[in-house]
């Protein structure tokens, strides 16, 4: 069974890449979530291996969501998927406990390289 992770990405098709990406190379998505209110909500539901989560969505955006999963689940792993020109919050993110990030659009060996990195 390969390692359970959590997509959350505010555009579908930006999900519907990382999902393909994933699956591709053995992982399983057993959830997708589209702004960070849901995000918090699966991660508890699923307690995923791993989350991709982009960092600028409606309702919570990625930082706050990933300070708050973090709270409760100090050994969550969550990479961070920025657009170019984001360098401030990507920071910002890593300070909050992200464990990488990838930048959009997505090169799917960095996608896996980052993820494979984290796991370990």
């Amino acid at each position: 069974m390969g390692q359970r992770i959590l997509i959350v990405d505010d555009a579908a098709f930006m999900r519907m890449m990382i999902k393909d990406i994933l699956t591709k190379n053995g992982f399983d998505v057993v959830g997708e979530a589209q702004d960070g209110v849901q995000a918090v909500e699966k991660y508890n539901e699923l307690e995923p291996d791993l989350v991709t989560m982009d960092i600028t969505m409606p309702e919570k955006d990625g930082i706050t969501a990933l300070k708050e999963i973090k709270a409760k689940h100090p050994s969550a792993k969550i990479i961070m998927c920025s657009a170019m020109g984001q360098q401030a919050m990507v920071i910002d993110a890593i300070q909050a406990g992200a464990k990488d990030f990838i930048v959009k659009p997505f090169q799917s060996d960095r996608v896996i390289e980052a993820i494979q990195k984290a796991l370990n």
